[in-house]
Formats: structure tokens, C-alpha cells, sequence
């Protein structure tokens, strides 16, 4: 299957607030972030809320409705793209080490937690599917922090590997293989793909549901992930890190999820006293959508205003202070 670029939809941002555009340097790269506003004149000392996305996501594809609903709710968002991602620079292009996305994520949180509009010490991490594993990484080194949301996370890419049927297991690690093998000539393959086609996910929706989001967010999308990248999926394992987290955090899985299989009972076992663990009936991408996208927001509104109502200066304003 070629792979190709999904162009942008052309129609006005009709978002209510104020987005403005950043810089920030991860490993001495630049990459692209946007601070989402809520409505208001005077915006300081905003409790804010830093997205990480998942696998091949950029700013705003998919998370779109949940920018709008914390901005309304009068949280500030930090977005950002991944160093070879979206608008961000850097090279080889679309190549994915979750390792290094941690250390950009980490890079994100202190460009956040720098600006004027926002109260550095009330900062809530989020991510969405592989973005959930990075916030759980993040969560467990930042006990300064408010709390964590983790949605359809990708807790042990064990997981996720045994998920896979076998005969499109065999033909991404050749493909891996290959790549890891030509430095020089990189092999690419789609990020999504339609039901039954080659891509590094096509179960659950995966084409359709970043259509949709793309949709949303106005965003042009480069529909491809180097190949090499697959070989990391299997050895990132940020359930590891649960144990260590002292901040109040949120995980919602999905029922359905066969790209990041949500395993309650093995985190039931873990007995870790700072998490609170959330099921919704769906796949993976569901929770992106109504809908299911009420009932996922519904309880991270709930989440959020549990924490930040445990912490001095919040009152019934519009922004969270």
C-alpha cells in the first residue's frame, strides 16, 4: 500500500479561546507546541494540562474535543509534536523512540510549566495510547505534580504484540528488520490502514477514526511511521512504573481494545493506592468519539475536579487557578 499524506480539511477555527504558538528544544531540536486558552482577558496562574498523543499522532488529531472541553472548563493545554512529527523539525522524519519521546515529553513539561499564563505547580499530565504510557513514565519521576490521565494507555507492549495476529506480526518485523538494517534508505509503512491492509494498525477503526479526527482538527496528516520503529514496541513496558507513582492518577481503558489491551486484573493485582481505574465498553478509538467521548470525558472532568478542588485557590471562576 502507498502511503500518503491526508490533506487538511479547509474550514475556519472556530475554537473560543486563544491558541498560541510555541518553541521549545528537545535534545536540541525544535519542536512545535500550541497553548490552548480558555476564554478571558486577564489569564494567569492557570492550572494547566499537558497532552501527550499517541503512536503516530500530531497536535490536534483526535484530541481535539478534549482540548475544548478542558479549555472550557478553564484549563490551559499545552500540545506539542514529536521531534521528525507534525511541525516540529528534526530527522529521520516519522521515526518513532519511545524513550527519547519521554525525554521530549519531560522537555514539554518545563517549557509549560515557564509560561506566564500558567501556575507551574498545578500542572495535570495526559496522554492517549502510546502518548498514555509516556504520561505513566512522566507521573512516576514527577511527584511535584498535580496528577495524571492516562486514556486507552499502552501499559506493556508485550501486550500489544501478543495482540497482534501472526501472519501481520511476521510481515511488520520483516519490514522492521529491513529498515533497521539500511540506515541510509529508510523503509516507511502506513500508520493506519483500512481494515485487512498492511499498516502498523488496522484493527478497531484505526483509518476511519483518524480520518474523523483529522477532520476535526484541520490538520494535515502524513499517513506513515518508519518501519524500524516496531522493534521498540515490545520492550517498552511503562507498567513498570506504576509502583513509583505518588501522584493521584487516572486510567481509563477500553474493554474492547485490541491495539492496547487494557488488562484490569493485572492491574488490580499491582495494588497501587494512587491509581484509580476506569473501564468504558469500547475498542480503542471509541472513547475519541460519541458515543462513548461523553462518558470518557465525564469521568475525567470528575477526576480533575477532585484534584484541583484538594488544592488552595479553587473557587467557581472560569479558569482554574
Amino acid at each position: 500500500m502507498t502511503t500518503h499524506s491526508i490533506p487538511a480539511p479547509v474550514h475556519q477555527d472556530d475554537f473560543f479561546g486563544k491558541r498560541l504558538k510555541s518553541v521549545f528544544l528537545s535534545d536540541h531540536v525544535k519542536c512545535a507546541a500550541t497553548l490552548h486558552l480558555p476564554e478571558g482577558d486577564d489569564l494567569k496562574g492557570l492550572t494547566a494540562i499537558l497532552m501527550m498523543h499517541g503512536w503516530g499522532g500530531i497536535q490536534g488529531a483526535l484530541d481535539e474535543p478534549f482540548i475544548r472541553c478542558f479549555a472550557k472548563a478553564g484549563f490551559a493545554v499545552l500540545t506539542f509534536d514529536y521531534p521528525g512529527w507534525g511541525h516540529s523539525e528534526g530527522l529521520p522524519r516519522n521515526d518513532i523512540n519511545p524513550w527519547k519521546r519521554v525525554s521530549c515529553a519531560d522537555s514539554a513539561l518545563a517549557h509549560l510549566k515557564s509560561m506566564p499564563e500558567v501556575d507551574a505547580t498545578r500542572v495535570v499530565l495526559w496522554g492517549t495510547s502510546f502518548g498514555g504510557g509516556h504520561a505513566i513514565e512522566l507521573a512516576s519521576e514527577h511527584p511535584e505534580l498535580l496528577g495524571a490521565i492516562a486514556q486507552v494507555p499502552m501499559l506493556d507492549g508485550r501486550d500489544s504484540v501478543k495482540a497482534t495476529p501472526l501472519p501481520r506480526l511476521v510481515r511488520l518485523g520483516m519490514n522492521a528488520i529491513v529498515d533497521s538494517l539500511s540506515p541510509k534508505n529508510r523503509v516507511y509503512i502506513p500508520v493506519v490502514a483500512p481494515a485487512g491492509q498492511f499498516g502498523s494498525m488496522d484493527r478497531d477503526g484505526a483509518h476511519e477514526s483518524l480520518l474523523k479526527g483529522i477532520d476535526q482538527s484541520r490538520s494535515r496528516y502524513d499517513n506513515r511511521v518508519a518501519a524500524r520503529s516496531l522493534l521498540t514496541m515490545g520492550l517498552y513496558r511503562p507498567i513498570k512504573r506504576l509502583k513509583n507513582i505518588r501522584i493521584p492518577t487516572l486510567l481509563i481503558g477500553a474493554s474492547r481494545d485490541s491495539v492496547a489491551p487494557f488488562i484490569e486484573s493485572k492491574l488490580q493485582s499491582m495494588n497501587v493506592s494512587f491509581i484509580t481505574l476506569r473501564t468504558l465498553d469500547a475498542n480503542h478509538f471509541e472513547p475519541y468519539f460519541e458515543p462513548v467521548l461523553s462518558k470518557n470525558l465525564a469521568l475525567q472532568l470528575e477526576f480533575l475536579e477532585s484534584i484541583t478542588d484538594k488544592q488552595e485557590g479553587v473557587g467557581g471562576s472560569s479558569t482554574k487557578r
